[in-house]
């Protein structure tokens, strides 16, 4: 199954309106961690005239929309009928396609990487939170008042983001997370005493004891764990169990989310330190400079000076 990529996403964004992908980029976006911007749904919606359904894929971020219109919400094993207006949440992990049953579709939606919620600058973690959780249908219809407030915070976005407010990516980071804690509110509630099953427990532990060594505030401090191996001894499972609860429970391997959590400080280091690129190195754990150099370009295409500038 396609990712679709952020790349690809503004580039089809580009050739429909006549431009080039970075005119579509908001200002001061290359000096954030991670990436997020707003748009109004008709200007993605332009291509759907010519060809109806989006593709049944993964994204390579998150996005939630503001929608009003008729319409579907496809997934692998479920079809969900939106009569009017919904709000809908769309995570990396679950492929999905959505079908506009007719023309007239307006609304608003924001997208963003994990990077960009890292939980250093947004206090969460996003796979951790109920609405994003593997096996949910985070599509949800709205009343007329909830759409209108619903409405204002995208609007509050998009006024944010075209600003020179120097911390604009802060506020829009809490600006996602009040639509996340709408669309929370309107999930059924849970048990009042939910038994998490055995894999839940050992994902959620894993996370736990992952994010515990972050951030990074001293060159001294030293990461204790490491890799898969570490992380499964603590939690006293076997590597290949761990490994196989987690690629159930978020898509990825262990081994996977450790180096994605490794990158997130990386570039975090680098943008907002003054430290050495050798001491970045040696407290995550890189026994090698040259290591973490490679390391950082495998996943960036670039060197970690040439990120830094």
């Amino acid at each position: 199954m396609k990712t679709a990529s952020l790349d690809e996403f503004y580039h089809k964004l580009a050739a429909l309106a006549g431009t080039d992908p970075s005119g579509l980029l908001p200002s001061g976006i290359q000096r954030e961690i991670g990436h997020f911007n707003v748009f109004n749904l008709e200007d993605l919606l332009r291509h759907v005239r010519e060809k109806p359904t989006m593709p049944f894929d993964r994204r390579a971020y998150y996005k939630i929309s503001l929608i009003t219109g008729r319409s579907r919400a496809e997934y692998a094993d479920k079809v969900i009928a939106i009569d009017q207006q919904a709000l809908l949440f769309a995570t990396p992990k679950v492929p999905y396609h959505w079908v506009p049953d007719d023309l007239n579709q307006v609304g608003l939606s924001c997208v963003f990487t994990a990077d960009f919620m890292l939980p250093a600058k947004s206090g969460a973690v996003l796979d951790e939170l109920p609405i994003f959780r593997a096996g949910g249908y985070p599509v949800f219809q709205v009343s007329a008042a909830e759409h209108a407030e619903l409405r204002a915070i995208f609007q509050k976005m998009q006024q944010t983001i075209g600003s020179e407010y120097a911390y604009k990516y802060d506020l829009l980071r809490t600006y996602v997370l009040e639509l996340i804690h709408f669309g929370q509110r309107l999930q059924p509630a849970p048990a009042e005493h939910p038994m998490l099953n055995a894999s839940a427990r050992v994902s959620s532990l894993f996370i736990e004891l992952l994010e515990r060594q972050f951030p990074v505030s001293t060159p001294q401090q030293r990461l204790q764990l490491r890799t898969a191996g570490e992380f499964a001894d603590r939690l006293a499972v076997h590597v290949n169990h761990l490994n196989r609860v987690l690629k159930e429970t978020t898509g990825r391997t262990t081994t996977d989310l450790i180096a994605g959590r490794l990158l997130q400080e990386a570039k975090t280091l680098l943008q907002e330190t003054n430290w050495t690129v050798s001491e970045i190195a040696d407290c995550l754990g890189f026994a090698e400079v040259a290591h973490f150099s490679h390391f950082f370009k495998r996943h960036t295409s670039l060197s970690p000076l040439a990120f830094r500038a």
